[in-house]
């Protein structure tokens, strides 16, 4: 195995040494490693979006009624019908009896009314209205079960493992469940498939049926940076926020849930995403194609290959430890020619104290032939004698 280490680099070294991760590479740091981080929160995850790191957690993968968050998946499946041209900003539903009853918060629709795609979607984010979610449900699924199952098959489709909808608005049913994990993983896919529509988080206000109802979402008023997502609330979930906020360039996940008030929702959520962004930084370690090392071929026409980074690379790290990080390049052995390019040579492993390893692939940066004839058997002759 060949192996070059580094002795431990201060933050200038680690950019110095190799000098930019972008999300092709994601970090994902388990959950005995992320930070140890008390909250009142009974469940809660904070993640860096760029780069997928877990910076803090508690209990994100333990099932928990997900109240009003859950409406982000009755939103996903709608963006996603916008986007395909399946459905239109300017389509208009009926509000059925079942939609004008429907108690909770709401967006108070009239029975019998029509209301417009966009009229809901803002009734949705901005009022938390059941009634809302509801009328688009009806809309597009022509009743609210046939609504969940669509629900179910886009969370299986996109990764959500630990997820279940029974209805489109997260009223409580014991069968209708989520975790933080899942949250995290289906704001995310909001923010990056849908920025178009994912602009309609930040509104803080919204008029219809001559009722004004602000975003229910306390960072839009105070956290810098804060642009979305969505606030729930019942007796058995406690009070919960799927926030995001973005400062410098860098954005954040968070969901915390199972809190006690609304006002402890504010602080401890802000609190919260205060420390992701001030503990944490995202350090840039290599550039796609720089060459990282020039890794020995056996029986090639060039005696080396030159491994790369295929693409920019980041990682997510405590400021605390920007002089306690560790780094190696490791491969099994010599590569033996023929090397095609791109091929996966080698790992660069990085370590810092109380963190997983964090390991991104190395690849060829161009293609090394095999010699053939005599001068093969003049190498595999002096391999003999003198070892690759």
């Amino acid at each position: 195995m060949t192996r070059r280490k580094t002795s431990p680099l201060s933050l200038r070294g680690i950019v110095g040494l190799v000098a930019p991760i972008l999300s092709a590479f994601a970090i994902l740091i388990g959950a005995s490693s992320a930070h140890a981080f008390e909250s009142a929160a009974r469940e809660f995850i904070i993640v860096d979006l760029t780069t997928g790191t877990v910076l803090a957690e508690k209990n994100p993968d333990e099932r928990m009624p997900p109240s009003s968050m859950s409406k982000l998946m009755t939103l996903y499946v709608a963006f996603g019908l916008l986007k395909e041209g399946k459905l239109k900003m300017e389509d208009a539903f009926t509000v059925s009896e079942k939609s004008w009853r429907m108690q909770g918060s709401k967006m108070f629709l009239p029975i019998g009314s029509k209301v417009t795609v966009a009229e809901l979607l803002r009734g949705i984010i901005i009022n938390s209205g059941n009634d809302a979610c509801i009328a688009l449900a009806e809309g597009i699924a022509g009743d609210e079960a046939s609504f969940a199952n669509l629900l179910n098959e886009r969370a299986a489709a996109i990764g959500l493992t630990d997820s279940h909808f029974v209805n489109s608005s997260g009223w409580p049913d014991p069968n209708h469940y989520m975790t933080a994990r899942d949250l995290a993983r289906l704001a995310e896919r909001l923010i990056k498939e849908f920025p178009d529509y994912y602009e309609l988080f930040a509104e803080k206000e919204f008029t219809f049926n001559n009722i004004t109802q602000g975003n229910r979402n306390p960072l839009l008023y105070n956290f810098a940076g804060a642009d979305g997502l969505k606030t729930g609330h019942t007796q058995d979930a406690g009070y919960g926020l799927t926030a995001s906020a973005m400062r410098e360039g860098r954005r954040l996940i968070l969901v915390a849930n199972g809190m006690a008030s609304m006002n402890e929702r504010a602080d401890e959520s802000a609190r919260l995403l205060s420390y992701g962004f001030t503990e944490f930084q995202n350090l840039k370690i290599l550039t796609a194609g720089e060459v990282v090392y020039e890794l020995p071929v056996w029986l090639g026409e060039s005696a080396t290959v030159p491994v790369v980074a295929s693409s920019d690379v980041m990682v997510t790290l405590p400021r605390s430890a920007s002089n306690k990080v560790e780094m190696r390049i490791v491969a099994a052995g010599p590569a033996l020619a023929p090397v095609a390019k791109a091929a996966v040579l080698a790992k660069l492993t990085i370590n810092v104290p109380n963190l997983a390893p964090i390991e991104l692939p190395l690849v060829s940066a161009g293609a090394v032939e095999k010699v053939s004839g005599f001068s093969r058997m003049s190498r595999v002759a002096n391999h003999l004698f003198t070892g690759p």
